[in-house]
């Protein structure tokens, strides 16, 4: 017989029930700056799979434009709105975050990452033994140069080794009515690679880090005093394209993938950028790119194999589920970071991954880190926001005469101290 008792009963224990799964889905909320579609594509191909092979946690990626994502980010991660997870350039301001317990410490959850990740890359997120986020790329920054245009001027970018070999050049470039070198001087950070791989080649690893830990003369010392010296020696000979100080990236990327210019200092993404900033569309294609380390400098106690760049992840931030290391652990695995290199838009982390490099480019960069004793990230990064703001300062100051390289070393100091 039909009871009508007993039919609630069983609905609202059946209701109870489906209740009960649904507060068991877990989301895990990740936060990017990430535009280029083709990247997209891949990322949501991989939420998919998590999601299909791990029921109940779901994942959110979502996107916010990289100035707005700088400029909210502060707030964001004080608030309940936070994300279980979000991009980093780790360096002085993801310590900052850390010192301000405004990230997690997931070291319980992340043995698989440090299994599977390159062990720099994990220290770069690590903070006195505890975890607080992983590496996604790496990324270097070297000289980009147009073989055609340094073949007119009689210039073998092969054989440049040395600053003087480096400042040569520049001379035969000029003389042969060439622009020399492409920078955004309006950006001011273009100008900080010049000053901070000059720093790196006087000093060496030792000295920086000593003066990072307020030990010995400290970034007015003598070394890093030569470094703004050297980059005054650049600014004399007047190797820039006219208008530079009012040239933000963009243009200064353009202006090198047009092929009006014959150097830029950036990063490996420009290669793709150039091209994309040219007229053409198609910049300066491979038979006519080259890519060269910065130089060593006469005297100079760093070596020549140190490269400046990035290391790039995700953070986790205070109060992140344990499902968002289990998230990370698949998102950064061999086989998605593999997919990812085979378009070659990243230099992977994940051990193994380096295989699916396509692009020669790409190749000989990440040879090049690996083989790196040591991998910096950008000044600007690593010494914390306001000091970084003050090594950008300084190198446009040298360059536009401003300031003395005494006077550019006496304040970085004074901005470390007053941090």
């Amino acid at each position: 017989m039909f009871k009508p008792t007993q039919f609630i009963g069983k609905t609202a224990l059946c209701c109870l029930a489906f209740s009960s799964l649904a507060s068991a889905e877990t989301t895990v909320r990740m936060m990017h700056i990430e535009t280029n579609p083709t990247v997209l594509a891949i990322w949501e191909s991989i939420e998919k799979d998590f999601e299909a092979k791990n029921p109940g946690i779901n994942v959110n990626i979502e996107f916010l434009e990289n100035e707005a994502f700088k400029a909210k980010l502060p707030t964001l991660l004080q608030s309940n709105q936070r994300p279980d997870v979000f991009y980093s350039w780790g360096g002085g301001n993801f310590q900052v975050r850390a010192d301000a317990g405004l990230l997690e410490d997931m070291t319980t959850y992340s043995a698989t990452l440090d299994q599977e990740l390159s062990q720099a890359g994990m220290n770069a997120f690590s903070i006195d033994g505890k975890q607080y986020g992983a590496p996604y790329m790496v990324s270097q920054v070297g000289f980009w140069y147009n073989k055609k245009l340094f073949k007119q001027a009689g210039v073998d970018g092969d054989a440049i080794k040395t600053w003087d070999q480096f400042l040569t050049a520049i001379e035969k470039l000029k003389a042969a009515g060439i622009t020399p070198i492409a920078v955004g001087g309006a950006d001011k950070w273009p100008m900080h690679f010049y000053w901070s791989y000059l720093v790196m080649r006087s000093v060496g690893q030792q000295a920086f880090l000593d003066a990072m830990a307020d030990k010995g003369e400290g970034f007015d010392g003598e070394g890093f005093v030569r470094a703004g010296e050297e980059l005054k020696r650049l600014a004399d000979l007047k190797p820039f394209q006219p208008g530079f100080m009012a040239a933000g990236y963009g243009e200064s990327a353009g202006l090198f993938g047009d092929q009006k210019a014959a150097i830029h200092l950036m990063g490996d993404w420009d290669y793709t950028f150039q091209a994309q900033q040219a007229v053409d569309k198609k910049g300066v294609v491979d038979a006519d790119l080259g890519f060269m380390n910065f130089p060593t400098i006469e005297g100079g106690k760093g070596d020549g194999s140190d490269t400046l760049g990035g290391i790039n992840g995700f953070a986790f931030a205070k109060g992140a589920k344990p499902e968002a290391a289990k998230w990370l652990e698949y998102f950064l695995n061999e086989q998605s970071q593999t997919r990812l290199a085979e378009i070659d838009q990243i230099i992977p982390v994940a051990k193994g991954a380096d295989k699916g490099l396509k692009n020669q480019f790409k190749q000989k960069i990440s040879q090049t880190i690996a083989n790196a004793e040591w991998h910096q990230v950008f000044f600007d990064q690593a010494l914390g926001a306001d000091v970084g703001g003050v090594v950008n300062d300084i190198s446009v100051g040298i360059v536009n005469g401003d300031i003395t390289p005494q006077e550019a070393a006496e304040q970085v100091q004074e901005a470390w101290e007053m941090r």
